[in-house]
């Protein structure tokens, strides 16, 4: 059988470097002399991880320079050299093999940006890091490498989540594999993007979070993803919203089990679209008004759906939409 490492398609070939650890020697070495300049540049780039010379030769390519700073295995010629031309310093402040001497000087930079960067180092401890003269915007999101890696690691986890380092805290959040602990000490840091995080990825996210992402982001993505979790409360919320004058807060009435069949059918004729579809769809929704909604283009997907429609009246929907049965 032919291998993909040969495939006629150039494309096909640089799909099949990403897996290059698990590549035999032959297909690697094949990738790196590749006829398609694509399938050598990310053959090497792959490669120069263990290879200082092979890295030595990617830096001479533009394209390709900045990766490699970032991933290659560097001379001390080499990193010197960068050091001192200023070259891609970022990249080059997160490369595992750069001299600690050379840390220590990108640790002062001029260039915020470098001195963040290198405040990620993973061999760098917390009062190490946290001496780094450093800030991070409110809504920064880059994933922290090496803890992206160790999402179901333990230890990883156990460290980041415990940092003072914001992005460190950040991509520890992404995990649904914190223990509950961890997660409690991340819900305790008033940090949005920590809270959105967490309600998008944990399964166990407290309540009181989800709330606060909801009430600050509103109609956003986000909100919906806190309000269809399923530990987002739901007792209480008839009294608290149902005349809010946000519809996406009247929304939430509905979710109430306490809510009356008279507020939802009231919620029916809400000014906002999303709420009254939320009504049409209720099983509480009365019957006649159930009925009334079928025929409202905007609610009769939602009232289609509600339990309460009797079978007989559902079907007569399904042979309305011509559906097969």
């Amino acid at each position: 059988m032919a291998s993909p490492a040969t495939h006629g398609e150039p494309e096909a070939r640089r799909i099949v470097v990403r897996e290059w650890e698990a590549l035999p020697a032959g297909e690697r070495s094949a990738l790196l002399v590749d006829p398609d300049s694509e399938v050598r540049r990310a053959a090497a780039l792959r490669q120069c991880r263990r290879d200082a010379r092979l890295t030595t030769e990617v830096l001479r390519d533009p394209k390709a320079a900045a990766q490699a700073l970032r991933y290659g295995l560097l001379t001390l010629a080499d990193a010197e050299r960068c050091v001192a031309e200023r070259t891609h310093l970022t990249s080059l402040a997160e490369n595992p093999s750069l001299p600690a001497d050379l840390v220590e000087r990108l640790a002062t930079d001029p260039d915020e940006a470098v001195r963040l960067a290198v405040s990620l180092r993973t061999e760098l401890d917390e009062p190490q890091s946290m001496a780094i003269d450093f800030t991070v915007g409110d809504r920064a999101r880059e994933d922290v490498e090496w803890v992206r890696h160790g999402l179901t690691d333990p230890e990883v986890l156990r460290r980041a989540a415990t940092s003072a380092h914001p992005l460190l805290r950040r991509t520890a959040a992404q995990s649904p594999h914190l223990l509950s602990d961890l997660l409690r000490r991340l819900a305790r840091t008033e940090d949005p993007v920590v809270e959105n995080l967490l309600s998008i990825h944990h399964p166990d996210t407290p309540q009181e979070v989800l709330m606060r992402v909801f009430v600050r982001l509103g109609g956003t993505f986000s909100a919906w993803t806190a309000q269809t979790h399923p530990r987002f409360p739901r007792e209480g919320l008839a009294a608290r919203y149902a005349d809010h004058p946000d519809g996406n807060y009247r929304r939430l009435a509905i979710r109430d089990p306490a809510a009356t069949p008279e507020l939802i059918e009231r919620l029916s004729h809400d000014p906002e679209v999303w709420t009254r579809q939320a009504a049409a769809g209720d099983p509480r929704l009365p019957l006649g008004r159930l009925r009334e909604v079928l025929h409202v283009p905007e609610l009769a997907s939602c009232a289609g759906a509600d339990p309460a429609l009797p079978e007989e009246e559902m079907t007569a929907v399904v042979d309305r939409t011509d559906v097969p049965a």
